[in-house]
């Protein structure tokens, strides 16, 4: 078993769920959308690009453009919670957490592409 591996296929699997514990729920009801849990899903997906960095292969090239487009939108979002929290006069709307869930849904999806892209290259292995 190649520890390696493990720890790529790891983090990978990692921000996904992550990001999926983060996406689900009501998209207008921000008790049921932890900004703690959007804070790890942010460091996790950060942490899976840099491990992506090493990879030069096309299937690599791919992985790590799932992987920043997954960042981006994550930050994306978490720049719209803090301004709606904190600097909007009319705070935390529903809609401002409707935008945070969208953004968080589509950092979900780049994330589907990279565990889909890791099982594809998983199954093309051969011993």
């Amino acid at each position: 078993m190649n520890l390696e591996k493990v720890v790529f296929g790891f983090f990978i699997i990692l921000a996904m769920t992550m990001n999926f514990g983060f996406f689900i729920g009501d998209p207008t009801d921000p008790a049921q959308h932890n900004i703690y849990e959007m804070f790890a899903a942010i460091v996790v997906n950060l942490v899976a690009t840099v491990l992506k960095f090493g990879d030069r292969t096309q299937m690599g090239a791919i992985h790590l453009a799932a992987s920043l487009v997954a960042d981006l939108q994550l930050m994306a979002g978490a720049v719209v919670w803090a301004w709606a929290a904190n600097a909007s006069p009319a705070g935390l709307t529903p809609a401002a957490v409707s935008s945070v869930v969208s953004l968080a849904g589509g950092a979900f999806m780049a994330n589907l592409v990279s565990v889909i892209l890791l099982m594809v290259e998983t199954a093309q292995l051969r011993r």
